[in-house]
């Protein structure tokens, strides 16, 4: 039997963290290493109990799940940790500075239970995780702040379908919705995205989603 993921909870409410904390640790192949209630804490138990993944929160005294991600995950890291950032839509005008940072995935804290298990699942295998609806409100919503880079080369060598895949999944389709939009099998989505993902040099579907949207491909 696998070990089971290790998981550290990093949010200042500590009714949700609890919340958090009680649904994951009555899964079997999740197991939860630590609590905390700032950034701070998060970067310090991270080092410390080196958890497979950081179930993060934005808005947090002390040091933000921002800045916190960066720590962890953001560019120049050299033992990177998985960030998957739970927040409230409504109240959090910093999404996209998270993503930005290093988070490999983005969920809302009402989301179901099954979909956070599934997040933390999906991030700590290592794909990414951004929920449809929040590809669609919140890049969306923040596509101003993402300006087309400057004197960058042309896409690398996408074919048309890879741009039109890449198009997708900037749009915050599922590999099934684009499966089902290009009537082709969800394995050769799969393939597709693994082969933007290399020729593009990115790590996961949030950073083709941020390149997508900073070559002006989707606006």
């Amino acid at each position: 039997m696998n070990a089971p993921v290790r998981v550290l909870v990093c949010d200042d409410q500590a009714l949700i963290r609890t919340g958090f904390a009680t649904i994951i640790d009555a899964q079997p192949d999740l197991e939860v290493v630590g609590e905390c209630g700032d950034g701070r804490a998060a970067v310090d138990l991270a080092r410390r109990l080196n958890p497979d993944i950081v179930v993060m929160d934005v808005r947090m005294p002390v040091l933000d799940g921002i800045e916190a991600t960066r720590l962890l995950a953001g560019a120049g890291v050299e033992h990177p940790v998985k960030v998957l950032v739970v927040t409230t839509f409504n109240l959090d005008e910093y999404v996209y500075e998270a993503l930005r940072a290093g988070a490999s995935g983005f969920l809302l804290k009402d989301a179901p239970p099954a979909q956070l298990l599934h997040g933390i699942r999906t991030v700590a295998s290592g794909a990414a995780l951004l929920a449809p609806e929040v590809t669609r409100q919140l890049v969306g919503r923040y596509a101003a702040r993402i300006r087309p880079a400057e004197g960058t080369p042309d896409d690398v060598a996408l074919t048309p379908r890879e741009l039109e895949v890449l198009r997708l999944i900037a749009d915050g389709l599922s590999n099934g919705e684009i499966a089902a939009e290009l009537v082709i099998s969800q394995e050769t989505v799969k393939t597709y995205v693994s082969r933007i993902l290399t020729k593009l040099g990115l790590r996961d579907r949030v950073q083709a989603v941020v390149y997508a949207y900073r070559r002006g491909l989707v606006t």
